[in-house]
């Protein structure tokens, strides 16, 4: 009967990626509020369907797949709109962007030359996308509660973890190559 509910994960999935516009949208509109409420409930449902699905025995490769890049396009377009609208440095975005764009391709050249399966998140990238949604969401905050903060040593700390989590992906993927190229 279980086997029944295996959508669910991948559900939550794509209820992440629907929330992608109301959150870009109030944004840019400067709906804060709004957005924060949006942005929390995608940022559960990004533990949550990677929870039920391994505690249920519920994955799936479409969820493999898909997982990754809803968190890709939800920090990204968050990160994008941000700066757009001035909210953030211009660095932070290309580094987040940056990070993103490498993991995607990084990934898509690994499957294909190495012709594997999607390769399986580290801790460290795990910790990264944690701290990016994190950030996002004290950008919010800032925003809702108008306070004049200075965020400059969190974009330090943002930054450093980011780019350890490229350098740490960019090692494995260099690393496999290697070892397939050897075999």
């Amino acid at each position: 009967m279980k086997k029944f509910f295996i959508f669910i994960p991948n559900l939550l999935t794509i209820v992440r990626i629907a929330l992608v516009y109301p959150i870009l949208n109030n944004i840019y509109l400067g709906n804060f509020e709004i957005s924060i409420i949006y942005f929390v409930v995608a940022s559960v449902t990004d533990g949550l369907d990677g929870f039920i699905a391994r505690k249920m025995n519920w994955q799936t490769e479409l969820g493999t797949l898909l997982d990754p890049v809803a968190d890709k396009i939800l920090l990204s377009g968050s990160i994008f709109i941000l700066w757009l609208n001035q909210y953030i440095p211009f660095y932070i975005f290309v580094i987040f962007f940056s990070r993103d764009v490498a993991i995607l391709l990084g990934a898509a050249i690994r499957m294909t030359v190495i012709e594997s399966d999607t390769p399986t998140p580290n801790f460290l990238g795990k910790l990264t996308t944690t701290l990016q949604i994190i950030y996002i969401a004290i950008i919010f905050l800032k925003e809702i509660i108008e306070l004049n903060l200075g965020l400059f040593p969190l974009d330090i700390l943002i930054i450093l973890v980011t780019i350890l989590s490229l350098a740490v992906y960019a090692y494995n993927w260099v690393r496999d190559l290697r070892t397939y190229h050897n075999e």
